[in-house]
């Protein structure tokens, strides 16, 4: 079955996926679920990282139902020449950074201030957490939002680069953990 943006103005596009079994992108009802919480929780999406983006479908669902810029990170120079060619035939490469860098390893430009940031990284990476929390911790918004995708059969932790785990959605063999920055005034009144 072809991947398609399911959602936005790019709805019904058909994008490219790269070859082998490197990646494995996020399933349309997965991420209809996503967006879903996201926008059921007025997620904004004005500066959006993606990062293990394999074709780029979650990045592009986002600059799809609005987003005003998405960066995206993969390691794979494959992959990342299919995010390109995805990017022109959804005409939002305007809109988009792609580079090539591991998780990790790659670190968010200084300054960046992401609102949202999606991550799918490999079911069997048990350091795909720290390395998420490495490269994007000192670069989230004040209402920012995390969204990771990991198999269904493990736990997300309770918390993730300074946010709570505040909903999670299982589908099939995937799930996906959503985390939200507390704000300050909620937290003193739960303390209360």
């Amino acid at each position: 079955m072809p991947l398609r943006v399911i959602g936005g103005s790019a709805r019904g596009f058909v994008l490219r996926t790269p070859s082998g079994d490197e990646t494995r992108p996020t399933s349309a009802r997965l991420r209809e679920s996503l967006f879903g919480m996201l926008e059921a929780a007025g997620t904004p999406l004005d500066s959006v990282v993606d990062l293990y983006a394999g074709s780029g479908a979650l990045g592009i669902e986002a600059l799809s139902r609005g987003a005003g810029h998405c960066l995206f990170v993969e390691s794979s120079r494959q992959a990342c020449r299919v995010i390109r060619q995805n990017l022109e035939r959804t005409r939002f490469a305007a809109h988009a950074r792609v580079t090539t860098a591991r998780v990790g390893r790659w670190r968010a430009p200084d300054g960046a201030a992401f609102s949202l940031v999606l991550a799918d990284p490999p079911y069997d990476d048990a350091a795909a957490w720290s390395a998420i929390d490495r490269s994007i911790a000192s670069a989230l918004g004040d209402e920012a939002v995390i969204a990771v995708e990991h198999a269904a059969r493990t736990d997300a932790p309770p918390s993730l680069a300074g946010c709570e785990r505040w909903r999670e959605r299982r589908q099939g063999d995937g799930a996906i953990a959503v985390y939200r920055r507390i704000p300050i005034d909620h937290a003193h009144s739960e303390e209360s």
